[in-house]
């Protein structure tokens, strides 16, 4: 790997951290300006790779669904929040699968304990963002996130994954 792949590979590494700890932090508006205008934001609910406008998923939201989703996160009704959960994600294997020029899709790994009301739940899975090049930095234009157990019973997901 040459120098510029791995000052790439650094920089693409620190947004997903970034990112990951915005979400954490239920910094919404921080994370909510990570993302590109037109936007994708998808968790299907099974391994396949379906066209998620014609299968079921967990989450598929697009700019207005999403603003709507951090609206919800961020207000006094968020009852599945109350209280707050307490996350911490470990995010690793940040690769560059691919990189266009305009756009890098990128491939990573995540662990992910939630604490709320005196439980504990463990979360698995696997990301791959689409990311824009944009100024000195990255936005997301897409982000799908395959969880290891996305095809069985899930508990409260009612934070960002």
């Amino acid at each position: 790997m040459n120098g510029v792949a791995v000052e790439l590979l650094k920089s693409v590494e620190q947004f997903v951290y970034r990112e990951a700890r915005c979400m954490d932090e239920h910094r919404y508006d921080e994370w909510l300006a990570f993302w590109e205008q037109e936007l994708l934001y998808w968790v299907p609910c099974d391994d396949t790779d379906e066209d998620p406008r014609r299968a079921v998923s967990i989450i598929h939201d697009r700019r207005a669904q999403l603003e709507q989703r951090v609206t919800r996160l961020k207000g006094r009704y968020a009852f599945a929040q109350q209280p707050r959960t307490r996350l911490l994600r470990v995010v690793s294997n940040v690769e560059i699968e691919s990189d266009s020029g305009e756009s890098l899709a990128v491939g990573s790994t995540f662990a992910l304990g939630d604490w709320r009301s005196d439980r504990q739940t463990a979360w698995f899975g696997r990301n791959r963002h689409v990311l824009v090049r944009h100024g000195d930095g990255f936005r997301m234009r897409e982000k799908k996130v395959l969880l290891l157990n996305n095809s069985g019973a899930l508990g409260n997901l009612t934070f960002l994954v």
